[in-house]
C-alpha cells in the first residue's frame, strides 16, 4: 500500500514564489547592461548596412537593446522609415515580422 497518496512534496523553492521571484529580479537586475551610446560614424555605418541590406535582400545580423540587454539574431530588413524611427526586420528563425525603433538598434552587420 502506498502511504504518500495526496501528500505533497516538498519542493523548497515552490513553496516561497514570491522570495523566488524577488530572487530573479535581483538577478536579472545584475546581469543589466546600460544602453550604448553610438558615436556618429556608428550610427552613420548602421543607416549604410541597413539601406544596403533592404535594396539587396541580404541577411544581416542584428544587434538592439532591449529591457537591459543587448541581443542578436540574424534575418533580413524589409522596411525602413527613419523619420518615423521605424524598421522591419522578418526574422530568420521564425520568419516573423518585428516592428521596432531605429533608436533601439545597437549594431547591424552582414552575416
Amino acid at each position: 500500500m502506498n502511504h504518500d497518496r495526496g501528500m505533497k512534496k516538498w519542493r523548497p523553492f515552490a513553496s516561497m514564489p514570491e522570495q523566488y521571484t524577488g530572487l530573479q529580479e535581483v538577478i536579472n537586475k545584475q546581469a543589466e547592461v546600460p544602453q550604448p551610446l553610438l558615436t556618429e560614424e556608428q550610427m552613420e555605418q548602421i543607416n549604410i548596412n541597413l539601406i544596403e541590406a533592404l535594396h539587396t535582400n541580404k541577411q544581416v545580423y542584428r544587434t538592439y537593446y532591449k529591457n537591459g540587454q543587448s541581443i542578436t539574431d540574424t534575418g533580413f530588413i524589409q522596411f525602413v522609415d527613419s523619420l518615423g524611427d521605424l524598421f522591419i526586420f522578418i526574422d530568420e528563425v521564425f520568419e516573423l515580422k518585428n516592428k521596432m525603433r531605429l533608436s533601439e538598434l545597437v549594431d547591424v552587420r552582414f552575416t
